[in-house]
């Protein structure tokens, strides 16, 4: 679901009242309800890469129209459901451009397909409840995160990202990879995120002390409270990640 530059909210990936143009800024508030972890970075990350191709003003500003920000919702859907690279989404574009019929079935972990439109895979939150997903392999994370395998030896090195017990890489990591390879584009390097990771480690074991007990409880009605204990946690450490790094730079920067 979109949100519209009044609040709205529009069903069906409709984004606003057609023929409008919009700041890359208000594009930002209509896609963050349904990707909270999009930013004007990305956004112009895709522009770079053809993806999109919004209008400019006189002054070079960015003004988009109702279909691009439809063409972003749809690419931001593929990337996260599909896990697709951007060079198969730029041909299945096309291939909607010409008319052409495109359905690219996404399997789960029962090998059922799941509607590219749904949101129940969340990019990137934490603690919130989200479809199973399968095991991707080694070639699928690469392309995923459109990063070679050079680089991926070198996260694995730095323990930023490790294989599952019996092979494969979870959801979660393909979240990781692309959020390290985001970060690579501002000059961030695997060394520069261990403390990231030293500290996610650290927010893990405190969750774990508190649902250990409840795991191990004879109860299977406490074991399963464990698993929604587990999952609030989770969120909340985000959250509070979050808001003191914000708090942080607000500091720092003021």
């Amino acid at each position: 679901m979109l949100r519209t530059p009044t609040g709205g909210a529009r069903k069906n990936g409709t984004a606003g009242p057609a023929g409008r143009l919009v700041s890359i800024g208000t594009v930002l508030t209509m896609l963050r309800d349904e990707f909270p972890e999009v930013t004007i970075s990305k956004i112009r990350f895709l522009e770079a890469e053809g993806l999109v191709e919004p209008r400019r003003t006189p002054s070079g500003y960015r003004k988009f129209s109702t279909e691009d920000v439809e063409r972003l919702a749809r690419i931001l859907r593929l990337q996260r459901d599909h896990y697709l690279p951007l060079k198969v989404i730029r041909e299945q574009l096309d291939a909607l451009a010409r008319g052409e019929q495109v359905r690219i079935p996404a399997p789960t972990a029962h090998g059922d397909s799941v509607d590219p439109n749904s949101p129940s895979a969340v990019y990137g939150e934490v603690g919130r409840e989200r479809a199973t997903a399968a095991r991707v392999g080694r070639a699928e994370l690469l392309a995923a995160a459109e990063v070679d395998e050079v680089q991926l030896i070198e996260w694995e090195s730095y323990g930023l990202l490790a294989e599952a017990p019996g092979g494969g890489f979870d959801a979660e990591a393909v979240t990781v990879a692309r959020l390290v390879a985001d970060l690579g584009r501002f000059g961030l390097e695997p060394r520069h995120l261990r403390a990231m990771k030293a500290a996610a480690d650290r927010e893990a074991g405190l969750v774990e002390q508190v649902v250990a007990p409840l795991r191990r409880h004879r109860n299977p009605q406490t074991r399963a409270h464990a698993e929604a204990t587990l999952k609030e946690l989770a969120g909340l450490s985000v959250r509070l990640h979050e808001a003191l790094v914000q708090t942080a730079l607000g500091v720092r920067l003021n």
